[in-house]
């Protein structure tokens, strides 16, 4: 059976990477949040195990199992196999999956603003597979809203940043605002 990842950030974005046989997924037993972690100037998104909690993503084959090159995206994190049960996909065929969590040790509390132009990318992601209401569901189902939002949209600072269109921008800015989210200029 071939090998997968769950993404449920920038990779649900699918201009951000090259996995051409990726399906939308969900998984339970997970949750989203933002977090600081040592090595990243800016929080980053990350899952921790939640029993009774649902998340969307995709999940996409590994080719040929060599899992070097989303090792090295995924920096800092580190991969944990799914149980079959918790994974529900689109794939035409039986999945055997992995899910990315930036490792308990090697995090800290949340003192770092999230790149509005990270979120940008994920949410861009999570509107083209899931719609307006999957991009509502991925608020939800993600702790950290405390968090600053950096606006770095001018000058983007995150490396995969996608440009957004103007609806995609005002969804964004509109999801930010239901969850009470302060947004900070750029420097």
């Amino acid at each position: 059976m071939a090998q997968h990842f769950f993404g449920y950030g920038s990779l649900v974005n699918r201009t951000t990477h090259g996995y051409g046989r990726a399906h939308r997924a969900s998984v339970t037993g997970w949750r989203r949040m933002w977090r600081h972690t040592a090595g990243h100037p800016y929080a980053v998104l990350t899952a921790h195990p939640a029993p009774g909690a649902r998340i969307e993503g995709l999940v996409a084959e590994v080719p040929g199992g060599d899992w070097a090159a989303l090792d090295a995206r995924e920096a800092g994190y580190r991969r944990h196999p799914l149980a079959p049960p918790d994974l529900a996909h689109e794939a035409p065929h039986p999945v055997a999956a992995q899910i990315y969590a930036v490792p308990p040790e090697a995090e800290a509390p949340l003192t770092r603003p999230v790149l509005l132009s990270y979120l940008d990318v994920v949410l861009q992601g999570y509107l083209r597979e899931f719609g307006p209401a999957g991009a509502e569901r991925f608020m939800a189902t993600t702790d950290g809203w405390s968090a600053p939002v950096l606006n770095d949209r001018a000058r983007p600072r995150y490396p995969r940043h996608r440009t957004l269109t103007g609806d995609e921008a005002a969804t964004v800015d509109a999801l930010l605002a239901s969850v009470a989210a302060r947004v900070l200029p750029a420097d």
